[in-house]
């Protein structure tokens, strides 16, 4: 593999050419994190909106110390989308110290991509402590933050969520319908199974397979769970030892 010339990408994201800064920030793929954030930080104030989103994110990416901080920065950014970038690139981090300034973001900010991004980063933290805002974002008027608020509380297993999450299996929207379908095969309650078998009847093909796939994993995890019988005719109280 062709190690890439820091120099060269150094000089590129200086260039005029917005399709040029592109490219040195995509030739930062093969870059090491410490080599790459000083480079990404270059164009993190880019004129271009797009050069700056991907350089924000590039920052969930390649990971060093002074990602985090820089992110925070940017959160607070004038421009939705630098915001969102900023919301996703922090759930890439996975640091715990996010856990606030997203959900601050989700309650707070005004534009629905911004919100989204905080809600599915608050479930790439899997923080549980982010059941309670989750669940007040169920009540959004925006079908994707309910699709995304629904597979964060599935992937903080937020079981005292159930009831709430199964409001949504006959959404009109098939994503939505999907999306609980996957979040209900983290969350092992009796509900969650009665839901599955009915979503794996669902007339959309991606919502039948979801749900299909979740009852797979519940029953396995029931399986490792309960122990054997010794024969399916054995005692109540426990396998036959006789």
């Amino acid at each position: 593999m062709t190690v890439p010339n820091l120099q060269e990408i150094s000089q590129q994201l200086d260039s005029e050419s917005t399709r040029d800064r592109r490219l040195a920030l995509a030739a930062l793929r093969d870059v090491s994190p410490e080599d790459a954030v000083p480079l990404i930080k270059k164009v993190l104030h880019d004129p271009s909106i797009d050069i700056r989103s991907m350089a924000v994110f590039a920052l969930g990416i390649k990971q060093t110390p002074e990602c985090y901080e820089l992110l925070i920065e940017v959160l607070a950014d004038r421009d939705y989308s630098i915001r969102a970038s900023a919301a996703g690139a922090l759930g890439y981090l996975a640091d715990a110290r996010a856990f606030e300034p997203l959900v601050r973001t989700l309650m707070e900010d005004t534009n629905w991509l911004v919100q989204f991004s905080a809600a599915v980063s608050l479930g790439n933290l899997k923080d549980p402590r982010a059941r309670e805002v989750l669940m007040q974002s169920l009540k959004s008027d925006t079908v994707v933050i309910q699709q995304a608020a629904i597979a964060a509380l599935g992937e903080i297993k937020a079981v005292e969520a159930v009831d709430d999450m199964l409001a949504f299996v006959q959404s009109e929207d098939w994503l939505v319908r999907q999306r609980l379908a996957e979040a209900l095969g983290n969350l092992p309650t009796p509900k969650s199974v009665s839901a599955l078998k009915y979503l794996a009847k669902d007339e959309h093909a991606q919502v039948e397979a979801a749900a299909t796939l979740s009852l797979q994993r519940l029953e396995a995890v029931q399986s490792l769970s309960v122990p054997e019988r010794g024969s399916k005719s054995g005692s109540e109280h426990g396998p036959d030892n006789g």
